[in-house]
């Protein structure tokens, strides 16, 4: 059978490489991704095993690329992922990337050490220009209030340094400018105050343009401060008070020319700074291109270098320590491309010695590979949430991808909805090469769009049950004429008017002719919309189809068992489980499916009245008895009741004990000859290295089932009856409750029916009440509401709520027929783009 319906084959295999050819080759093999590597040095640390000196200076390089990625980051630059899927570098390409990786790094700490001096002093030189501008209006303010008193009163309006006053001034007046945070002001101001007890003039005024705070980045109005003082002491505390605050101090000339001379120079410097600046961001944005342009491909190199050389750790040495020996996983079919790998890396490394690839036998159980594409991986991901099928073992995927659908859609039924959901799923399928939807961040899109032909199935069945069930958006269609004809009831009833006006609702007889054409021709006709009792109809109907699919589909789970006892050729338990659990679900539930249709078959309209309840039958089939009051549906009922019960209750008994027998007689009789067997197996000695679990004695038939023989292991007779006594007390009573559990498709297709009813009634029939405009008017906001509610409500939840018992459905009560799901995948090496991206 194909990997779709049962794992590939996967075997044990050993990997002989040469010690020259060894990273070629795990490179080949990393590329085209067949093989899982075992590791043969469990318990030797990382840090001591053969080659990690080679994947520390991988990791420096990563450190220098993290460093170049972040540069590129604060530049406002976007690494964009690796155009093609460059191979691993060999080993001289290799120093070539981290001699020009490092370089780069090196060029680019130091242009940015130069660019951020330049900045630094640059915004400097701007601070003490705007310091030199903003103090002229300072510097001629009138003399303070608080001035020490002086020989003779000063005039108020005479400037504080006019030099016709330095003759009335006992001590000279000193200057401290600079800049402040603006957060700082108030405090800085405050303590000046309290510290020099009002000695000094200080004002303050902001800046005329924001400049960048060194320390956080953001761009601040500084504020620019002048400070005038009398007295050393009085100088160095307000220098001392200004470091505390961090301020940026600068000198401040005393004489006017001395300013002007100061101004003229700040500008000069600022112009040369600023093209030696300018400069400096051209040759930092060139040396930012070349990043741009190599960084993707050295991180994807460099990575798959690191990877080979971890998959090379986990290799032992021959004796000769020439050879490297690996152990893989490798599905069967892909052997010949191993090979083909392998010798393509030993011509590529220039070995004269190809390597090569040698199947060993091994007593575990190997992993499970099957093969998907984006058809099938949705599928195959809702089997493999439930558990990854053991090694072989019949694979419940390619059934759910009818069933599942199918299940779905029987609660989801609507044509409506349906079609959204179609639309929605198309939508995805025809665009879902681009990468706007295949990149996108949000996980929940991302759900979505990894399950879109599942949502497109999903709608299309919905379609096809909505035909049956007749809805769309609750709405009954007319596609074919309805075989209900009230003429001929009028006609054959002679309703009056007076009738009319007393009876409102009237009753359509079938029995009478004319009235009951025959049956829709495909599915639910529309009439029943009408009907005050469709609600009951279309009880009846989709309890028992709930009932009748629910059976089919338990069976259909014990019938997939057969391909597993046959493929591991277990045939004891083709009589001793399959035939029993087939005879307890068939006699029990199957003759339940049989009653169903056999009163929809012998009962019609004319004889609807006298036929008897299913449901009593099924309860008095239990109780050995019969009910006068129920007649039998066919002659000779009570008998055949009976042989099926006592059936069902004699297939326990094989079921509980058969399995456990026999393979106790069986062990029993493997006894007598395993001394002989054992004796001869002793005196064949192991080859050198090899473990006793993957003995080349090993027969081919313990190879192909993985070690599931009858003697691979001691048998506990305990265990055995524990295992199959909670195996058949989980069958017998599932059957009942599990055949319950399928009910679930009758209540929440009510539900969703019911939903979609009052949906319409509520909101969608009010914007037909209005008359002309003023209804179409209504009309547009109505539907809008009725649109946003019918996609919350009726698509997103009622459609998650369905999907979530679907899912239900199939876990427990379909694969537990057959599934085991114990297994493990295999996660081969290889070099994906989406990882290395």
């Amino acid at each position: 059978m194909g990997s779709l319906f049962r794992s590939e084959e996967v075997c044990l295999a050993q990997l002989f490489l040469q010690s020259a050819s060894a990273y070629s080759c795990v490179s080949e093999l990393g590329e085209r991704g067949l093989l899982e590597f075992r590791d043969l040095n469990p318990k030797v640390s990382a840090f001591q095993r053969r080659f990690v000196g080679e994947v520390r200076r991988c990791e420096e390089m990563e450190k220098t690329f993290t460093f170049l990625q972040q540069e590129l980051r604060e530049a406002g630059r976007v690494l964009a992922p690796c155009p093609d899927n460059p191979r691993a570098p060999l080993a001289r390409e290799a120093l070539r990337v981290q001699e020009q990786s490092e370089q780069l790094a090196q060029e680019l700490r130091e242009v940015s050490r130069n660019r951020a001096s330049l900045r630094g002093r640059l915004r400097d030189l701007r601070q003490y220009l705007h310091v030199l501008r903003e103090s002229r209006r300072f510097t001629s303010l009138p003399a303070p209030l608080g001035s020490p008193p002086r020989s003779r009163a000063l005039s108020e309006r005479e400037p504080l340094l006019d030099p016709s006053l330095h003759q009335h001034l006992d001590r000279k007046i000193n200057f401290v400018a600079g800049v402040i945070h603006p957060w700082r002001v108030s405090a800085f101001e405050r303590l000046l105050w309290r510290a020099c007890r009002g000695y000094l003039v200080a004002s303050f005024v902001e800046m005329p343009e924001p400049m960048e705070d060194p320390t956080t980045g953001e761009s601040i109005t500084w504020v620019i401060f002048v400070i005038s003082y009398w007295g050393e002491q009085i100088g160095q505390k307000i220098r001392k008070i200004s470091d505390c605050f961090h301020c940026h101090v600068y000198p401040y000339p005393e004489s006017e020319a001395t300013r002007e001379d100061t101004l003229s120079g700040l500008h000069s410097q600022i112009q040369d700074l600023s093209v030696v600046l300018e400069e400096t961001e051209q040759y930092l944005a060139q040396v930012l291109d070349k990043v741009v342009l190599a960084l993707p491909t050295w991180r994807v190199q460099v990575q798959k270098m690191k990877a080979i050389y971890l998959i090379l750790n986990q290799c032992s040495f021959d004796v000769t320590e020439k050879c490297l020996i690996a152990e893989v996983w490798c599905p069967v079919k892909d052997l010949t491309q191993v090979q083909d790998a392998l010798r393509q890396g030993s011509y590529k490394s220039g070995s004269s010695v190809e390597c090569f690839v040698q199947r060993i036998p091994t007593s575990e159980s190997p992993p499970t590979l099957i093969r998907t594409n984006k058809f099938t991986a949705g599928f195959q991901s809702i089997v493999d949430a439930y558990g990854v099928a053991s090694y072989q073992e019949v694979n419940p995927a390619p059934y759910a991808i009818i069933t599942f659908p199918f299940i779905f859609a029987i609660m989801f039924g609507d044509v409506g909805h349906g079609l959204l959901m179609f639309l929605f799923a198309l939508w995805m399928v025809l665009y879902e090469d681009r990468p706007s939807l295949r990149q996108a961040s949000n996980e929940i899109w991302l759900m979505f769009f990894e399950g879109r032909y599942l949502i497109l199935l999903m709608g299309a069945f919905s379609i096809y049950t909505g035909f049956i069930y007749n809805e769309c958006f609750s709405r009954a269609t007319a596609i074919f004429p309805s075989a209900w004809s009230v003429a001929a009831m009028a006609n054959h009833s002679s309703w009056s008017s007076a009738y009319l006006a007393t009876h409102p609702v009237l009753t359509l007889d079938p029995n009478v002719t004319g009235v009951f054409r025959g049956p829709y021709p495909f599915g639910i006709d529309p009439i029943w919309s009408l009907a005050i009792n469709h609600l009951n109809f279309l009880n009846s109907f989709k309890m028992k189809m709930s009932v009748v699919l629910g059976i089919v589909h338990m069976a259909f789970g014990v019938i997939l068992g057969i391909f597993n006892h046959v493929h591991f050729r277990q045939w004891h338990r083709l009589v001793l489980e399959f035939l029993p659990e087939m005879i307890f679900l068939l006699a029990l539930f199957g003759y339940l499916v049989f009653l169903i249709f056999f009163k929809w078959i012998k009962f019609s309209a004319a004889n609807s009245l006298v036929a008897p309840s299913i449901l009593i039958h099924f309860i008095d089939m239990f109780l050995f008895t019969s009910n006068a009051d129920n007649l039998p549906l066919y002659e000779g009922q009570v008998p055949v009741q009976t042989v099926l019960v006592v059936l069902a209750l004699a297939s326990v008994p094989v079921l509980l004990l058969g399995t456990p027998l026999y393979l106790w007689c069986q062990q029993r009789s493997l006894r007598t000859s395993q001394p002989t067997l054992v004796a001869s197996r002793e005196q064949e000695p192991l080859l050198e290295g090899q473990e006793a679990g993957n003995s080349v004695n090993a027969t081919k038939e313990d190879v192909e089932s993985g070690g599931h023989s009858p003697d691979a292991k001691h048998l506990d007779l305990a265990e055995l009856f524990m295992h199959q006594a909670i195996h058949t007390i989980e069958y017998c009573l599932g059957c009942v409750s599990n055949t319950a559990s399928y009910l679930r498709l009758w209540a929440l297709s009510l539900a969703h029916a019911q939903l979609s009813e009052v949906l319409w009634s509520m909101v969608m029939r009010s914007g037909f009440v209005g008359l002309r405009y003023v209804g179409g008017v209504v009309l547009v906001p109505v539907f809008a509401a009725f649109a946003v509610l019918t996609v919350a409500i009726l698509l997103v939840m009622e459609g998650l709520s369905a999907f979530l018992h679907a899912l239900r459905l199939h876990w427990v009560e379909f694969q537990n027929k057959f599934y085991v799901g114990s297994g493990y995948k295999l996660c081969p090496f290889t070099f994906t783009p989406d990882h290395w991206e």
